[in-house]
Order: C-alpha cells, then sequence, then structure tokens
C-alpha cells in the first residue's frame, strides 16, 4: 500500500469534517471533566488547516504536516493546541520531504509525534489521556504489520483498537490536566483527549480507504 500526500490531504480535510460534526459531542465530554471547550477548539483549530490545504497541496508530506502543526498551535485553545501540533510537527521532521509513504513509514512518523506528544504532556499510560489511544493503537499496529498483516487489516485494526482504548479511559482517574483535579470525580468519564485522537485515527482508515 502507497500512501501519497493526496491521502495525507484527504486525512486532514477528512478530520476537519469528522470534528464539525462531533463538535457538540466533544464538547459534551469536556463539559463534564474540563472546561467545556474541546469539540469547539477541535472543530476551529481543524477549519483552519482545511483552509490552508489548497495552498499547501503541492509541497510534500513533511512540510504539508509541518504547517498543519503550526496552524493547531496557533488555533486550538487549551492543552490541544500544544499536543495535536506537536505531533504533526514532529512527524513532519521523521517525514522529510517525501511525498509517498508505505503504512510503515506512516506509523513510524506518527510515532514520533507521540513521542513528543508524551514529553510535552508528560503523561503516562493510565494518566486518562489521548496517550491511552495512542500509544497501545500504534503499538498493535506496528506488531501487526511486521507479523504479516496487510495494510489494509491494519488499517481497521487501528480504528477497533481505538475504540477499544477510548472506552478504557472511562474508568481510569485523571492525573493530568483539568480532569485531574476532580480525583476520582473523574472516573466514570470518557476521556475528551482520547476521544478525538480515536476521531482522528478514525479519518486516517476513512481517507486511505476512500481510494
Amino acid at each position: 500500500m502507497l500512501i501519497e500526500k493526496t491521502d495525507i490531504l484527504a486525512w486532514l480535510a477528512q478530520c476537519a469534517a469528522t470534528y464539525a460534526e462531533q463538535m457538540d459531542f466533544l464538547t459534551e465530554l469536556d463539559r463534564d471533566i474540563g472546561d467545556a471547550d474541546h469539540g469547539l477548539n477541535m472543530n476551529r483549530g481543524f477549519k483552519h488547516v482545511a483552509e490552508l490545504l489548497p495552498g499547501i497541496e503541492r509541497h510534500d508530506i513533511g512540510t504539508i504536516f509541518k504547517n498543519t502543526g503550526m496552524t493547531l498551535l496557533s488555533s486550538v485553545g487549551g492543552a490541544s493546541g500544544p499536543l495535536y501540533g506537536t505531533f504533526f510537527i514532529r512527524a513532519a521532521a521523521a517525514v522529510g520531504s517525501r511525498t509517498a509513504l508505505n503504512l510503515k513509514d506512516l506509523l513510524d512518523a506518527m510515532s514520533v509525534g507521540v513521542e513528543g506528544v508524551v514529553v510535552r504532556g508528560k503523561a503516562n499510560l493510565g494518566d486518562k489521556t489521548m496517550c491511552d489511544v495512542w500509544i497501545p493503537v500504534l503499538e498493535k499496529a506496528k506488531q501487526a504489520l511486521a507479523n504479516g498483516m496487510e495494510p489494509e487489516q491494519v488499517l481497521a485494526l487501528i480504528s477497533t483498537t481505538a475504540d477499544e482504548c477510548v472506552v478504557s479511559t472511562i474508568m481510569m482517574q485523571a492525573k493530568k490536566g483539568r480532569a485531574s483535579y476532580l480525583g476520582e470525580r473523574s472516573i466514570g468519564h470518557q476521556d475528551p483527549g482520547a476521544t478525538s485522537t480515536m476521531l482522528m485515527l478514525k479519518a486516517l482508515e476513512q481517507a486511505i480507504k476512500r481510494k
């Protein structure tokens, strides 16, 4: 499977469409344990990304990722802007000037992005954050690919694993961010950041499968 920059552009456009559609849902999740603005922030940030895409579509994937990250840093409020911005900027450095990737290349670049998220957010597995989706999903996908699973099946695995991981955050106690102030009262609520990460991963599958 060859993932071309048109697929990457489609992924980012699909993210924008998804966050517009799921804005109220994400905001409602954040109302329970946060500032009630996560959906609004993600929609605003990726709306700006979508507006940016026509002007950068001729560039390589690294440049597309870097511009996406910078746009999210400047337009998404709260913790999400720095974290998602860091993810794309770090992934951009890993991709470089390539205009096409295989799935392993993309997963490796995403892992580099997540390493940046972990460093910036100082979150560990079980802290009830987006990392509780990013880390296990990418580890499982990379292992499945190394074991010979077809790329199309790996993409489906990414979606199903993301679903499972986001549900697992419900019974976690938040240890980072605004939700951590609630202590045990954060248990029983699905994490908004983990949910937006799950939606981003599902958008990736949808964008690549479209062709």
